[in-house]
Order: C-alpha cells, then structure tokens, then sequence
C-alpha cells in the first residue's frame, strides 16, 4: 500500500517537473524565438511578448488539458469504460451550436457586436456545452441508467452537430470563424481565460478526489457499490456536473481539442495502477502536460506558422490509439 502510493507520488513529480520544462520552453517558442525570452528583462516589448501572450497561453494550455484529462478520467468512470470519451455527453456539439448562433445572430449589426464582445464567443460555447448536458438529463430520464445516458448523449451530439452545420451552410459568412473553432487553438488565451479555468478546476479536483470512493465502489458493479452505502444517484448527479463543468470551460477557451480527454486517463493507467480519486488527479497533470506538448509542437513545426492544436491532437491522439490496438491484439493472439 505505502510502495503503491510512493510510486504514484514519484508519477506526479516527474509529471510537474515535465510541466516545468515544457513552460520553460513553452516561453521560448515564438516567432521571436529565444530572443523576447533573453531580453524580456531590459526590452519592454519583449517583456509584453512575454508576459501578455507566451505565459498566458502555456499556462492556458496547461490548464485546459488539465481539465480535459479530469473529464475523461470521470467519465471513463462513470460508464465504466475505458474508451469513454468527455464529450459523449453532447458538450462539444453543444458548445459548437452555441457559438455558430451567436455568429449568425450577433454579427453583422452593430448592437449585436456590442453584446457578443461583451458576452463573447466563449460564454456561448459555455452555455451551449452546459445546455447540451442538460437535454442529455433529461432525454435520459436522469442519471440512473448510464446506458440510457450514453445513448441521451449521442443523440444530442448528432442533432445538435447537424443544427449547428445547417447554421453554417446558411450563413457562410461565419465558416472562417467557425474553422478557427472546431479545429482548436490556444493562440487566444489571455489571463482572463486563465483565472476563468483554473477558478473551475481547483474545485473540481477537490470533488473528484473526494468521490474517489465512490468511484471505486462503482468499478465493482452497481450492487456492489449498493451495499457499500454509495448513494449512486447522487454520485452520478456530481460526476456528470464536474464533466459538464470540465468540458464547458475547456471547449469555450480552446474550441475543441480532441482525444486528451481519452488518452491522459490511459496514459496514466499504463503506468501505474491507482484508485479512482489518485486516476482523477493524475489524469489532470497528464491531459495538461499533452496539451503543453501539442502547443509547443503546434508553434514550432512550421514556425513562423502555426498548426490548429485540435488537428495535432487528433493526429497523435490517433497514432496513440491505434498502436494501443495493434498491440492488445498481438498480445491477444501470443496468449
């Protein structure tokens, strides 16, 4: 028991000390190069290069990942499955509808212009991530089946995905700026986005780890998880608000990155064996330590230019998951 948990803290200081790294060179990367990062003490612009957009968005990046790899570790616990994805509960499409409507309705005039600086793109990809969990609930009659849930959650995705091309197909004028969105970017990330996340994954670290139990309890079956006093109904209730809240405010910083959710949860997993509440935590650094990878990688492949972080992710997500199958198979086929 004490070796286990000395291994996992010895995974999670080598994770923050790669953390540490990977802001360091996070900080270097840029169309200025070492240069803004060398004279950043004495040179005021290189300073302001610094401070307002390299920092801001390697520690945006950090926390969005941070809070994706939390959301797939919940989920892939909820539904007891491993490749359980955070967005099966329609918030990426919900997000998705809530921003191409605010485009169709708010651009163009300039009263709605004012109101969509104000209210932003970002609040509407929040509210519609949260929306789109909400139908979830209740097409799903709850939270007591999590068949009836999955299923909820896949239809919601489809309908609202499709409204939201439909939306897209009449007003072309907004494809740019819906690109920019699907295919993913933490380009944009200020401070303010920064405080916005990290105000939503403190507390949402904390319940995860408090519901550690529960969580295992749930991993042994329903009954058994019955009779050892969890109240499931709850425990489902706040599962799915932490993956809703997760995965709202990640999507509406970031657009949608895909596959960290899934792969940071088994990433750890194929590391080090832990409990639910220390998978949830570990998860976190893993997610945000992938995505501070795919944004270095992002800015420095093709520098000056920058690669879409989504279509990264999903590229290596991918990769990642295929070789995981091709070698479950040779393992499969050696027994």
């Amino acid at each position: 028991m004490s070796l286990n948990k000395s291994n996992n803290w010895s995974i999670a200081l080598v994770m923050l000390l790669s953390i540490a790294l990977c802001i360091g060179i996070g900080l270097s990367v840029g169309s200025s190069g070492l240069e803004s990062l060398q004279n950043a003490w004495h040179d005021e612009v290189a300073w302001q290069i610094i401070w307002d957009i390299r920092l801001p968005r390697t520690l945006g990046a950090l926390a969005a990942g941070a809070l994706l790899g939390l959301a797939g570790a919940l989920t892939q616990g909820l539904f007891r499955n491993p490749l359980a994805d955070p967005y099966l509960l329609g918030s990426a499409s919900g997000a998705t509808l809530g921003v191409a409507l605010a485009l169709a309705f708010f651009d163009g005039n300039q009263l709605a212009t004012e109101v969509l600086v104000r209210v932003g793109l970002t609040g509407a990809a929040f509210v519609g991530a949260l929306l789109a969990v909400v139908l979830t609930l209740v097409l799903a009659k709850g939270v007591q089946h999590t068949m009836r849930l999955l299923l909820a959650g896949v239809i919601v995705g489809v309908v609202m995905g499709a409204m939201a091309s439909l939306i897209s197909l009449m007003r072309p004028d907004i494809l740019q700026n819906m690109q920019g969105f699907l295919l993913g970017s933490t380009a944009f990330i200020g401070w303010s986005a920064c405080l916005v996340m990290a105000c939503f994954l403190i507390p949402c670290l904390c319940f995860a780890w408090f519901f550690g139990f529960a969580m295992d309890a749930l991993s042994l079956g329903e009954s058994t998880a019955v009779s050892l006093g969890v109240p499931l109904r709850a425990m489902r209730m706040v599962i799915v608000l932490l993956v809703a809240l997760a995965t709202g405010t990640a999507v509406a910083q970031t657009g949608l990155i895909a596959f960290v959710g899934l792969a940071a949860p088994h990433l750890v997993r194929s590391i080090a064996s832990v409990k639910s509440g220390s998978l949830a935590l570990l998860s976190a650094l893993m997610g945000g330590l992938l995505l501070l990878l795919a944004d270095i990688l992002a800015r420095s492949l093709i520098a000056p230019q920058e690669l879409p972080v989504g279509v990264l992710t999903a590229v290596l997500g991918g990769g990642y998951l295929l070789w995981l199958m091709y070698r479950n198979q040779n393992q499969g086929a050696l027994r």
